[in-house]
Protein backbone atom coordinates (compact mmCIF):
# COMPACT_ATOMS: atom_id res chain seq x y z
CA UNK A 1 0.00 0.00 0.00
CA UNK A 2 1.32 3.46 -0.85
CA UNK A 3 0.12 7.05 -1.04
CA UNK A 4 -0.59 8.27 -4.56
CA UNK A 5 0.75 11.79 -5.13
CA UNK A 6 0.38 12.06 -8.92
CA UNK A 7 -1.57 10.50 -11.80
CA UNK A 8 -0.09 7.30 -13.17
CA UNK A 9 -1.03 4.09 -14.96
CA UNK A 10 -3.03 1.49 -13.07
CA UNK A 11 -1.33 -1.73 -14.19
CA UNK A 12 -2.91 -5.16 -14.41
CA UNK A 13 -1.25 -7.55 -11.96
CA UNK A 14 -3.57 -10.52 -12.20
CA UNK A 15 -5.45 -9.45 -9.08
CA UNK A 16 -8.39 -7.12 -8.56
CA UNK A 17 -7.20 -3.50 -8.74
CA UNK A 18 -8.35 -1.47 -5.75
CA UNK A 19 -7.65 2.07 -4.56
CA UNK A 20 -8.76 4.11 -1.56
CA UNK A 21 -10.01 7.69 -1.78
CA UNK A 22 -10.19 9.75 1.40
CA UNK A 23 -11.89 13.08 2.04
CA UNK A 24 -11.37 15.08 5.21
CA UNK A 25 -13.72 18.04 5.60
CA UNK A 26 -12.89 21.12 7.65
CA UNK A 27 -16.16 20.65 9.54
CA UNK A 28 -15.14 17.20 10.71
CA UNK A 29 -16.87 15.09 8.08
CA UNK A 30 -14.52 12.29 7.06
CA UNK A 31 -15.16 9.77 4.31
CA UNK A 32 -13.22 6.89 2.79
CA UNK A 33 -14.23 5.00 -0.35
CA UNK A 34 -12.59 1.87 -1.74
CA UNK A 35 -12.73 1.73 -5.55
CA UNK A 36 -12.33 -1.42 -7.62
CA UNK A 37 -11.90 -1.73 -11.37
CA UNK A 38 -15.02 -2.53 -13.38
CA UNK A 39 -15.56 -6.28 -13.77
CA UNK A 40 -15.21 -7.69 -17.25
CA UNK A 41 -18.56 -8.89 -18.53
CA UNK A 42 -18.86 -11.95 -20.73
CA UNK A 43 -20.01 -11.22 -24.27
CA UNK A 44 -22.57 -14.03 -24.03
CA UNK A 45 -24.28 -14.67 -20.72
CA UNK A 46 -24.69 -18.41 -20.05
CA UNK A 47 -28.23 -19.65 -20.48
CA UNK A 48 -28.00 -21.51 -17.20
CA UNK A 49 -27.56 -18.24 -15.29
CA UNK A 50 -29.69 -18.11 -12.12
CA UNK A 51 -29.63 -14.35 -11.79
CA UNK A 52 -32.95 -12.56 -11.33
CA UNK A 53 -33.66 -8.85 -12.01
CA UNK A 54 -32.06 -6.18 -9.83
CA UNK A 55 -34.09 -5.43 -6.73
CA UNK A 56 -35.56 -8.93 -6.53
CA UNK A 57 -35.44 -11.21 -3.52
CA UNK A 58 -32.60 -13.73 -3.37
CA UNK A 59 -33.72 -17.20 -4.40
CA UNK A 60 -31.66 -20.28 -3.59
CA UNK A 61 -31.78 -22.91 -6.33
CA UNK A 62 -30.47 -26.43 -6.13
CA UNK A 63 -27.82 -27.63 -8.56
CA UNK A 64 -29.36 -28.09 -11.99
CA UNK A 65 -32.39 -25.92 -11.27
CA UNK A 66 -33.34 -22.92 -13.39
CA UNK A 67 -35.55 -19.94 -12.50
CA UNK A 68 -38.61 -18.71 -14.34
CA UNK A 69 -39.61 -15.20 -13.26
CA UNK A 70 -43.15 -13.90 -13.74
CA UNK A 71 -43.89 -10.25 -12.97
CA UNK A 72 -46.92 -7.96 -12.86
CA UNK A 73 -48.33 -4.78 -11.36
CA UNK A 74 -50.39 -6.75 -8.83
CA UNK A 75 -50.64 -10.29 -7.48
CA UNK A 76 -53.61 -10.85 -9.78
CA UNK A 77 -51.56 -9.72 -12.77
CA UNK A 78 -48.78 -12.14 -11.78
CA UNK A 79 -51.26 -15.03 -11.63
CA UNK A 80 -52.72 -14.07 -15.02
CA UNK A 81 -49.26 -13.84 -16.55
CA UNK A 82 -48.36 -17.24 -15.10
CA UNK A 83 -51.50 -18.75 -16.62
CA UNK A 84 -50.61 -17.31 -20.03
CA UNK A 85 -47.06 -18.65 -19.73
CA UNK A 86 -48.30 -22.12 -18.81
CA UNK A 87 -50.71 -22.14 -21.74
CA UNK A 88 -47.99 -20.99 -24.13
CA UNK A 89 -45.53 -23.62 -22.98
CA UNK A 90 -48.08 -26.43 -23.02
CA UNK A 91 -49.61 -25.48 -26.35
CA UNK A 92 -48.62 -22.57 -28.54
CA UNK A 93 -44.96 -22.86 -27.56
CA UNK A 94 -44.45 -25.53 -30.17
CA UNK A 95 -44.93 -28.48 -27.87
CA UNK A 96 -43.44 -29.13 -24.47
CA UNK A 97 -40.58 -31.19 -25.81
CA UNK A 98 -39.54 -28.52 -28.30
CA UNK A 99 -38.92 -25.80 -25.72
CA UNK A 100 -35.55 -24.88 -24.22
CA UNK A 101 -36.35 -24.25 -20.55
CA UNK A 102 -33.15 -22.25 -20.13
CA UNK A 103 -34.03 -20.07 -23.09
CA UNK A 104 -37.49 -19.44 -21.68
CA UNK A 105 -35.99 -18.43 -18.33
CA UNK A 106 -33.51 -16.10 -19.98
CA UNK A 107 -36.24 -14.48 -22.10
CA UNK A 108 -38.41 -13.91 -19.03
CA UNK A 109 -35.70 -11.87 -17.26
CA UNK A 110 -34.13 -10.14 -20.26
CA UNK A 111 -37.01 -9.26 -22.56
CA UNK A 112 -39.88 -8.46 -20.19
CA UNK A 113 -40.47 -5.56 -17.79
CA UNK A 114 -40.11 -6.08 -14.03
CA UNK A 115 -43.02 -4.72 -11.98
CA UNK A 116 -43.77 -4.40 -8.26
CA UNK A 117 -44.94 -8.00 -7.83
CA UNK A 118 -43.01 -11.05 -8.96
CA UNK A 119 -42.99 -14.81 -8.53
CA UNK A 120 -39.92 -16.97 -9.07
CA UNK A 121 -40.34 -20.65 -9.91
CA UNK A 122 -37.34 -22.95 -9.71
CA UNK A 123 -37.16 -26.37 -11.31
CA UNK A 124 -34.82 -28.89 -12.82
CA UNK A 125 -37.16 -29.98 -15.59
CA UNK A 126 -39.97 -28.64 -17.73
CA UNK A 127 -42.52 -30.60 -15.70
CA UNK A 128 -41.28 -29.08 -12.42
CA UNK A 129 -41.29 -25.58 -13.85
CA UNK A 130 -44.78 -26.02 -15.29
CA UNK A 131 -46.01 -27.31 -11.94
CA UNK A 132 -44.62 -24.22 -10.22
CA UNK A 133 -46.07 -21.86 -12.82
CA UNK A 134 -49.40 -23.59 -12.41
CA UNK A 135 -49.20 -23.02 -8.67
CA UNK A 136 -48.62 -19.32 -9.25
CA UNK A 137 -51.57 -19.16 -11.64
CA UNK A 138 -53.79 -20.75 -8.97
CA UNK A 139 -52.52 -18.35 -6.31
CA UNK A 140 -50.85 -21.18 -4.41
CA UNK A 141 -48.05 -19.41 -2.55
CA UNK A 142 -46.96 -22.71 -1.00
CA UNK A 143 -46.18 -24.40 -4.31
CA UNK A 144 -42.68 -25.83 -4.36
CA UNK A 145 -39.99 -23.45 -5.53
CA UNK A 146 -42.27 -20.40 -5.62
CA UNK A 147 -41.21 -17.12 -4.01
CA UNK A 148 -43.56 -14.15 -4.10
CA UNK A 149 -42.05 -10.70 -3.81
CA UNK A 150 -43.38 -7.18 -3.58
CA UNK A 151 -40.86 -4.45 -4.30
CA UNK A 152 -41.15 -1.57 -1.83
CA UNK A 153 -39.75 1.83 -2.69
CA UNK A 154 -36.84 2.69 -0.43
CA UNK A 155 -36.98 5.66 1.88
CA UNK A 156 -34.50 8.47 2.34
CA UNK A 157 -32.45 8.64 5.52
CA UNK A 158 -31.08 12.00 6.65
CA UNK A 159 -28.41 12.36 9.31
CA UNK A 160 -27.75 15.60 11.19
CA UNK A 161 -24.23 15.53 12.58
CA UNK A 162 -24.25 18.75 14.60
CA UNK A 163 -20.99 19.62 12.86
CA UNK A 164 -20.14 22.82 11.01
CA UNK A 165 -19.44 26.48 11.66
CA UNK A 166 -21.67 28.22 14.17
CA UNK A 167 -22.33 31.91 14.80
CA UNK A 168 -24.56 33.89 17.15
CA UNK A 169 -27.97 34.59 15.66
CA UNK A 170 -27.79 31.86 13.03
CA UNK A 171 -31.25 31.23 11.61
CA UNK A 172 -32.81 34.31 13.23
CA UNK A 173 -34.11 35.74 9.95
CA UNK A 174 -35.51 32.38 8.85
CA UNK A 175 -37.13 31.95 12.25
CA UNK A 176 -38.97 35.24 11.86
CA UNK A 177 -40.06 34.64 8.28
CA UNK A 178 -40.94 30.94 7.98
CA UNK A 179 -43.29 29.31 10.51
CA UNK A 180 -42.11 25.85 9.42
CA UNK A 181 -38.53 26.71 10.34
CA UNK A 182 -39.61 28.31 13.62
CA UNK A 183 -41.80 25.37 14.59
CA UNK A 184 -39.07 22.82 13.92
CA UNK A 185 -36.46 24.84 15.81
CA UNK A 186 -38.80 25.33 18.78
CA UNK A 187 -39.54 21.61 18.88
CA UNK A 188 -35.88 20.57 18.93
CA UNK A 189 -34.92 23.27 21.44
CA UNK A 190 -37.74 22.20 23.75
CA UNK A 191 -36.55 18.59 23.64
CA UNK A 192 -32.93 19.60 24.28
CA UNK A 193 -34.04 21.65 27.28
CA UNK A 194 -36.08 18.71 28.54
CA UNK A 195 -33.26 16.20 28.15
CA UNK A 196 -30.19 18.31 28.95
CA UNK A 197 -31.52 21.33 30.82
CA UNK A 198 -30.05 23.68 28.20
CA UNK A 199 -32.09 26.71 27.13
CA UNK A 200 -30.87 26.47 23.56
CA UNK A 201 -32.96 29.05 21.70
CA UNK A 202 -31.64 31.92 23.79
CA UNK A 203 -28.09 30.76 23.20
CA UNK A 204 -28.56 30.44 19.43
CA UNK A 205 -30.14 33.87 19.09
CA UNK A 206 -27.88 35.50 21.67
CA UNK A 207 -24.91 37.76 21.02
CA UNK A 208 -22.29 35.91 23.08
CA UNK A 209 -20.06 34.07 20.61
CA UNK A 210 -18.04 32.58 23.44
CA UNK A 211 -20.98 30.54 24.70
CA UNK A 212 -21.33 28.86 21.31
CA UNK A 213 -17.69 27.81 21.23
CA UNK A 214 -18.17 25.00 23.71
CA UNK A 215 -18.85 21.59 22.16
CA UNK A 216 -21.67 20.91 24.61
CA UNK A 217 -23.55 23.92 23.24
CA UNK A 218 -22.31 24.23 19.66
CA UNK A 219 -23.24 20.72 18.57
CA UNK A 220 -26.85 20.67 19.83
CA UNK A 221 -27.29 24.22 18.48
CA UNK A 222 -26.08 23.19 15.04
CA UNK A 223 -28.20 20.06 15.18
CA UNK A 224 -31.30 22.12 15.94
CA UNK A 225 -30.64 24.53 13.08
CA UNK A 226 -29.90 21.65 10.69
CA UNK A 227 -33.22 19.98 11.50
CA UNK A 228 -35.08 23.26 11.03
CA UNK A 229 -33.35 23.87 7.69
CA UNK A 230 -34.30 20.38 6.55
CA UNK A 231 -37.94 20.89 7.50
CA UNK A 232 -37.93 24.20 5.64
CA UNK A 233 -36.48 22.62 2.49
CA UNK A 234 -38.97 19.77 2.84
CA UNK A 235 -41.85 22.27 2.93
CA UNK A 236 -40.63 23.65 -0.40
CA UNK A 237 -40.97 20.19 -1.94
CA UNK A 238 -37.26 19.45 -2.02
Amino acid sequence: MELLTRARQWPQTGRARRAGVSSFGISGTNAHVILEHEPVESVQAPVESTQVPAGSAQVRLAAGELPWVVSGRSEGAVRAQAARLAAFVAGDGGGAGALDVGGVGLALVSSRSVFDHSAVVGGGSLDELLAGVGGVARGDGTAGGVVFERRVAGGVGVAFSGQGSQRPGMGRELYGRFPVFAGALDEVCAEVEKQAGLELLGVVFGDDAGVLEGTGVAQPALFAVEVALYRLAESFGV
